[in-house]
């Protein structure tokens, strides 16, 4: 693989486009991680309603699950409760799985978690997913602090406390105790962008999602870990890794990267400590926009890993995140408003995923 990827300027690994990295006949099983992407000027309402057509979309296409995430304080995003929204897809859909990509388990209770997607399981059974991660969910340091009341950051043997106590209620023997009656339960998952992440997940006999998107560089390093380690469980009787993936279809290569340019000049503004001021402009707007020279590396950066581009381009890049990081499921996340683009990119993708 060392043909079709190169060291990025702080020493993470990213795939890039070459004869190495060409499409298999098929990718692995395709899935779709929702953010709920909300523009500049447009309602919570209206970004709410572009999730629900996305995800029938993805439905209709074969997708396999359709995961929300959990973010709070970012104006770019509008996924802030990953269980009512989970829920509502899980209504308005009728055999694609559903689940959080992830509940950030230290802004909640265990038992909380348990029982409301015990809940969803019971209204939808075999179709709900539990993700669960680490993450604060939030780049607000006073946000961070009314979600957990005041508490600090979960320390490594507090999360893992909390994890195995959702485990114990799910599979533990409680399952009647937190949902009377109870007699299917949510799938579990475990999060991670690290090594240590995805060797708790290997201990644990978990199915690991893991976030590609945010930290690529990661991967290879902390696959080989989970599935050297893995221990099987009730749960899972081998390894199984789903990696998510920023991906956009444009008409062209430069029409893709000009649709992203927006969330990634909201990620660039978050990262250097102004997330307030965090918004997810148009693109012509966003292409408007001045860079000095260390942004545009970063942007660059941002994008190289991900699949974006030309209906080509995309399954190219995805064969080739999919070849090497052995996946064997890749989870799109698609960073753009517009929903005739995230509709766009999921069919481009599509049109090679096997059937469910």
């Amino acid at each position: 693989m060392g043909e079709n990827r190169r060291k990025s300027q702080n020493g993470s690994v990213v795939p890039l486009d070459a004869p190495s990295a060409a499409p298999e006949k098929r990718l692995p099983l395709l899935s779709l991680l929702e953010l709920a992407v909300l523009e500049e000027g447009h309602s919570a309402r209206d970004g709410l309603a572009a999730v629900v057509a996305t995800a029938r979309g993805a439905a209709d296409l074969g997708f396999r699950r359709v995961w929300v995430a959990e973010h709070h304080g970012y104006s770019p995003v509008s996924s802030v409760a990953p269980p009512v929204l989970a829920a509502h897809l899980a209504a308005v859909t009728e055999r694609i799985r559903v689940g959080s990509g992830g509940v950030l388990l230290p802004n909640h209770a265990p038992l909380a978690v348990a029982e409301q997607f015990m809940t969803m399981a019971a209204l939808h059974p075999e179709r709900i997913d539990l993700g669960v991660g680490r993450g604060p969910g939030t780049f607000d340091p006073d946000i961070m602090r009314a979600l957990r009341r005041g508490a600090d950051p979960a320390t490594d043997v507090e999360y893992r406390a909390d994890l195995a106590e959702l485990l114990s209620h799910l599979g533990g023997g409680d399952g009647a105790r937190v949902l009377p009656g109870a007699d299917v339960l949510p799938e579990p998952w475990l999060l991670s962008s690290s090594a240590a992440g995805a060797e708790l997940a290997a201990e644990l006999g978990l199915p690991l999602a893991f976030a590609y998107h945010i930290r690529p560089g990661n991967a290879v390093e902390a696959l080989t870990r989970y599935r050297e380690k893995f221990r099987p469980s009730r749960w899972r009787d081998e390894p199984y890794v789903l990696v998510s993936v920023d991906t956009v279809c444009g008409a062209t290569d430069a029409e893709a990267a000009h649709l992203v340019r927006p969330a990634y000049l909201a990620l660039l503004t978050a990262f250097a400590g102004r997330a307030a001021e965090a918004v997810l402009c148009s693109p012509a707007e966003a292409a408007a926009t001045p860079l000095h020279a260390e942004a545009a590396e970063r942007l660059e950066q941002l994008s190289a890993a991900q699949a974006q581009g030309s209906p080509e381009t995309v399954r190219r890049r995805l064969a080739a995140v999919a070849t090497l990081t052995g996946a064997d499921e890749l989870m799109l996340s698609i960073p753009v408003y517009d929903p005739s683009v995230r509709l766009r990119t999921l069919e481009a993708a599509s049109a090679v995923v096997p059937a469910v």
